[in-house]
């Protein structure tokens, strides 16, 4: 919407985060004033700019990015269910032993389950039944999950205004993310909205509700590209914002971000660095010995307000050895990166459109 404004006009005024309370709910939104370009003195959050972007900044346009064909397929939003199809690891643990008349075991629709906070907390350990696209008679042969969607999920189901699929299945399940993931021990996960912007490895098996965007690739290199202040910066000048918190968009952040393409041995150090990261993050948040309270207060969030020593340093690491790969100088400063993505971005989207 704002894009097509400032490709016939322009937006001389704005305010990009005001606070606003209705019926009791704190949100945040934006004030905008629009003309046809006439007017040459424009104000963003009561300081005088030259020029307001369409994502009511100024300075450089990362809106201007285009999605490139390298990345698609690769992240995806989770799983919407509608419904309550998740289950505590209890309830799972008497489904997974639970026989069936065609002897198939429950394996096949019971699956982890984890959201955004499962991410950057302790995870709670649930699971979710998944009966992908079987025919109710299929589904059905699963006698224990199916009693118990068609007991706790059918009636909500059947009174759903937007839920259309059939009401033992998913609403969105991400057909296509499950086939990304299909073979791969491990994927990439973020919460979409956080604090922190954060990356964690979840195993192979796990379901990801839409409070958390997946990435199907299992190797270091990448893990350590998109936890990098590259990524970092791209992503916050991309996403949006709920309330206070930066919410990423896997298709405005990592469709359009383009990245390094490293020599082998600039590969391997981005790699290095990452397996450093996640080694010394894991140890952190699992050390031996410490009771169920104590380990309750290790989380990620915790964590990154902490921000010790040697998490910066180890991010420090991570940082240098991404900006080599691109050639660029460690000390380089916000403007002048995003500026240098977004010329990355229009070149390799240049490329792909021309077939070079």
């Amino acid at each position: 919407m704002l894009e097509r404004i400032n490709e016939t006009g322009a937006i001389f005024f704005a305010r990009s985060d005001e606070p606003w309370v209705l019926s009791g709910a704190a949100v945040h939104i934006s004030f905008v004033g629009q003309d046809g370009g006439g007017e040459r003195d424009r104000t963003l959050d009561g300081q005088p700019v030259a020029e307001i972007n369409a994502d009511l900044t100024s300075g450089i346009d990362v809106t201007k990015a285009r999605p490139l064909r390298e990345n698609l397929g690769i992240a995806f939003m989770g799983v919407i269910t509608v419904g309550p199809f998740d289950i505590s690891h209890p309830v799972a643990s008497e489904m997974l032993v639970a026989p069936n008349p065609h002897r198939r075991p429950n394996t096949d629709v019971l699956r982890p389950w984890m959201n955004g906070r499962d991410l950057t907390s302790r995870s709670r350990n649930r699971w979710v039944i998944d009966f992908g696209d079987r025919s109710e008679r299929d589904a059905a042969l699963y006698e224990t999950p199916f009693a118990y969607a068609l007991e706790h999920v059918k009636p909500m189901r059947e009174h759903s205004s937007i839920a259309h699929a059939p009401w033992w299945q998913h609403w969105r399940p991400r057909p296509e993310m499950t086939v990304a993931i299909d073979g791969l021990h491990r994927y990439i996960a973020t919460p979409l909205t956080s604090k922190h912007r954060v990356f964690v490895w979840v195993d192979g098996a796990v379901v990801l509700d839409h409070a958390a965007a997946a990435f199907a690739r299992d190797d270091d290199y990448t893990f350590g590209v998109l936890h990098s202040r590259v990524h970092e910066l791209w992503a916050l000048a991309q996403g949006t914002q709920l309330e206070t918190r930066p919410r990423y968009t896997p298709t405005t952040t990592f469709e359009t971000f383009p990245f390094p393409r490293p020599t082998d041995t600039q590969r391997e150090a981005i790699a290095d660095a990452a397996r450093d990261l996640d080694r010394l993050r894991t140890g952190w948040l699992n050390p031996p010995g410490l009771s169920d309270a104590d380990l309750a207060k290790r989380t990620l969030t915790n964590l990154y307000n902490a921000r010790p020593t040697w998490l910066a340093q180890a991010h420090e690491r991570l940082d240098v050895a991404v900006l080599a790969a691109y050639g660029w100088f460690a000390d380089i400063d916000r403007e002048d990166l995003l500026a240098r993505l977004l010329v990355l971005n229009l070149a390799r989207a240049a490329e792909e459109a021309t077939g070079d």
